[in-house]
């Protein structure tokens, strides 16, 4: 059973790779590696990247299998890392294959007139936890209403991906339960008990401070790159941009 968990790319440690920085520094990984080897991209890699399922999201097209294939360790599976790290490797890939410049295309918020422009993808900054978790990687904390003392995780690839899954079995009109669904998640101890059905009913009926609070204190505490820059548009005027990684982000690779 064990054997099945180890990837295609995890085995293949005599390949061509770097070792990546985690922005976490590894303390929310039981192997606590601050850096991971990562394999550079091979044209075998290309399957992946020309084969996007417009039926599955990009994380199930494409990044789950690229890190299945890049990711040299075997005390980490790719699903178990944090959006932050998961997001270094990325950018390492894409680095290491077509250079670190990003072109954009944005809006001028003077002429409302789109141009391009570039972003350095390798001048991105980390940013780091106020606050550090304990040997688990759970953050304590009180609720400021309802004054409830939880343990609160960081959630990992396979948490988002799960959410995406169930917000997306609700029909466009509906109100899918994506906030409860992250709290549900993010909560693993609540007065000290670990009960999943007592977390859920729990997180019904908060209080929509408390839930605030809640997301508000994991943002600051997620490791994780800066992906917002600001850019000059032609009319002088600044305009914030934020890096993400959907189809935009992987159009060199067709």
């Amino acid at each position: 059973m064990e054997q099945d968990l180890i990837t295609h790319g995890q085995m293949d440690f005599n390949l061509p790779h770097d070792v990546v920085p985690l922005p976490s520094g590894g303390i929310f990984y039981k192997s606590k590696k601050k850096n991971v080897k990562v394999g550079y991209l091979t044209a075998s890699d290309e399957n992946i990247l020309v084969n996007i399922d417009g039926a599955k999201t990009i994380k199930e097209s494409i990044i789950i299998p690229l890190l299945r294939n890049k990711l040299y360790e075997r005390e980490i599976r790719p699903e178990e890392l944090l959006e932050g790290d998961v997001e270094a490797i990325l950018l390492f890939l894409r680095n290491t294959s077509f250079g670190p410049e990003y072109n954009i295309i944005v809006t001028d918020p003077k002429t409302s007139k789109r141009f391009e422009t570039s972003i350095m993808l390798d001048e991105l900054n980390i940013v780091k936890p106020v606050f550090q978790p304990d040997e688990n990687g759970l953050f304590s904390v009180t609720l400021p209403v309802s004054n409830t003392q939880v343990k609160l995780k960081l959630l990992s690839l396979t948490d988002t991906m799960e959410i995406d899954n169930i917000v997306n079995l609700y029909p466009v009109g509906y109100n899918a339960p994506i906030v409860t669904t992250r709290l549900s998640k993010m909560i693993v101890e609540l007065n000290g008990s670990t009960d999943g059905n007592q977390i859920s009913t729990f997180v019904q009926t908060m209080p929509i401070r408390d839930s605030k609070f809640i997301r508000s204190f994991m943002k600051e505490n997620e490791p994780k790159l800066d992906l917002k820059k600001t850019v000059i548009a032609p009319s002088g005027e600044k305009v914030d941009v934020e890096i993400n990684f959907g189809v935009e982000f992987f159009r060199p690779f067709f």
